[in-house]
Parts: structure tokens; C-alpha cells; sequence
């Protein structure tokens, strides 16, 4: 009898949800994406000590000896996550997700030239946009700067989406691939009801499936990659959305079950289900979120985490310069 994950695998685009190159190997996913949290819990073990201390060098060597460890590590940390990212690309066969500063969520312009400059970056190692996904939180102005970096031939995955109005949005910004997160979305859910919810009751589950059956439904072109699982039961209850993203132990857990799986979600299904078109522009998206506790409390919380995660990363980055950096000679 196959594996769940190799059930799954039948079904679904499996992506591997980590910055550990150790686990991509072992898992052989088709993707990986990374985020800030999973880029400094990487960069902080020891055998990845050789990536990050490369890219401090670089940067000391572009910016100058008079740059002071702030700078540089700053600088350093513009090319951390490509360098990740170049590392994973020799192993998995599709595609990274390299994601913008969550600073920038609410700046459609920066969110757009830190973009430029990640492609740049990846361009220049000879890596072609189409193993590229850009990750951009979905806030409105993280939609609209996706929506102009499509057109340029620069694929987007928009991150941190908790409600069917950032979907909405993010398809009719025909954005790549959005990333649904399933294990938050039941985090706020058990903490707001102190209920707990397995299986298709599941609160993450049911927007995941919901948002599936509304793209295909009215034939969006962008594809669904729920995230940010807390079991395999919610995976399970997703077999067959597009992709999932799937964190190391969750594919240890998955690649030891030899349970059946059943798939769940079948665009061939979504056509005939009964579902109203909503019309999406700045306005709708606004009420929406605003009347939507759980969307507008974990957005604004996934900002600042990852915001917060950045900000480790440069303090480690910075700490690390200092050890290594070579005496400036009389």
C-alpha cells in the first residue's frame, strides 16, 4: 500500500513548507517556499553556517570596510533568501517562493521594486522566471503591486490570506497562486469559541474549500496552495486542491501513514455547485475585511511576525558579521 504522501502526491502539487535543503532532499517535493520565520530558523543552524557566512562577505566586499555591521547585514539580508532559494532550486524541480520584506505590505511601490530586485538577483545567477514565485502579503496594496508584476512576466504567490475577499481579489489581479492558511485560521477560531474542530468542520478546511470551489467555479486561472498546517487531518481533507504546502514533520507523518486516501476537492465537481459572483474592487475588499474579525486579526498578525522575524534575521546576521569579519589592517 502507497503512503498518504504518495497518495497525495497522485492528487495534488505537493510543495515542501521549510528553508531546511536537508528535508527538501529527503521529502522530494515538485516546490518549496520559505518565509522569514523558516529563512532564520535555517540561517541559525550550523550547516548552513557556509551560506550565510558567503553572503555577509559578499555584501562587506560590495559595500565597503567603512560599512558598519548594521549596514551590512541589511544588505545581506536582501540576498539571504535568494541564496536559499538557489540552493533549493538544485534540488526541487519546479519552482521557490523568495518573499518580499512584510514591511513593505502596505507599500504598493517598494513591494514592487524589492520584487525588481529579487528577479535581478535571480536572473543573474541564471535562474529563470518560471522557477520563480515572488511571495507578497494580501493586502490590498500587496494585490495591486502583484497585479503589475504579472504583467510583466513576474509570477506572484500572495501569502497571509485568511478570507474569500483577498482571494477574490488576488484572482482578478490574476495573481499566480495564493496561499490560503489553513492552521491559522483554526488557530483564531479555537481561541475566539474554545471549541476545538477536526476533520471538514475544521474552520481552515472549509475556507480553503471554499475559495477552490469559487475559482473554478468561474474559471480563474490562479491556483490554490492552502498553507500552515497543524495536522494531517486538515491535509487529508484537502486531497486534490492544487498545491499544498507542507511543513517536515507533517510529511514525515504523511510518508509513515498507509491510510486510504479519498479526494476531496474536484474542480469537475465546483462547476455545478451554486455559488454568487461578487464583485471585488478597494471599497468591497475594505468592508469586507474590516467586518471579517479572524481575516483582519491574522493579517495584521502575520505582518508583524514575519516583520519580527526580519528583524531577528538581521540582528543574527549582524552578530555573525562581527565573528567573522577580518581585522581592517593598519
Amino acid at each position: 500500500m502507497p503512503s498518504l504522501l504518495e497518495q497525495l502526491k497522485t492528487m495534488t502539487t505537493v510543495v515542501a513548507d521549510s528553508g531546511d535543503i536537508n528535508s527538501i532532499k529527503q521529502f522530494k517535493p515538485t516546490d518549496s517556499t520559505t518565509n522569514p520565520s523558516l529563512i532564520a530558523a535555517a540561517a541559525a543552524l550550523p550547516e548552513y553556517q557556509s551560506i550565510v557566512d558567503d553572503v555577509l562577505k559578499t555584501a562587506q566586499k560590495e559595500l565597503g570596510s567603512n560599512a558598519d555591521d548594521k549596514e551590512v547585514a541589511a544588505h545581506a539580508f536582501k540576498t539571504l533568501a535568494v541564496a536559499f532559494g538557489r540552493k533549493i532550486l538544485d534540488i526541487v524541480p519546479g519552482r521557490v517562493s523568495t518573499e518580499v520584506d512584510a514591511r513593505l505590505s502596505f507599500d504598493k511601490e517598494k513591494t514592487i521594486e524589492q520584487a525588481h530586485d529579487i528577479i535581478a538577483q535571480y536572473d543573474a545567477a541564471g535562474i529563470g522566471r518560471e522557477r520563480v514565485l515572488i511571495k507578497i502579503a494580501s493586502t490590498w496594496e500587496g494585490i495591486k503591486a502583484a497585479e503589475q508584476l504579472e504583467t510583466e512576466g513576474i509570477h506572484c504567490n500572495l501569502t497571509l490570506l485568511f478570507g474569500l475577499h483577498q482571494a477574490i481579489a488576488c484572482a482578478e489581479a490574476k495573481v499566480t497562486l495564493i496561499s490560503p492558511f489553513v492552521g491559522r485560521i483554526l488557530d483564531w477560531y479555537k481561541k475566539d469559541t474554545g471549541k476545538d474542530y477536526t476533520g471538514s468542520e475544521d474552520p481552515g478546511v472549509q475556507s480553503v474549500t471554499t475559495i477552490y470551489n469559487y475559482y473554478k467555479k468561474f474559471g480563474y486561472k490562479t491556483v490554490v496552495m492552502g498553507a500552515s498546517f497543524r495536522n494531517i487531518g486538515e491535509i487529508t481533507e484537502l486531497a486534490g486542491c492544487d498545491l499544498l504546502t507542507i511543513a517536515p514533520k507533517l510529511l514525515a507523518e504523511l510518508e509513515a501513514s498507509q491510510d486510504t486516501l479519498t479526494r476531496k476537492l474536484d474542480a469537475s465537481k465546483s462547476a455545478s455547485m451554486d455559488i454568487q459572483k461578487i464583485p471585488m474592487d478597494k471599497e468591497t475588499f475594505e468592508k469586507m475585511h474590516a467586518e471579517d474579525r479572524m481575516a483582519h486579526d491574522k493579517l495584521k498578525e502575520g505582518i508583524e511576525g514575519f516583520s519580527k522575524a526580519l528583524e531577528d534575521l538581521e540582528k543574527l546576521l549582524a552578530k555573525r558579521l562581527s565573528e567573522i569579519k577580518e581585522p581592517v589592517s593598519a
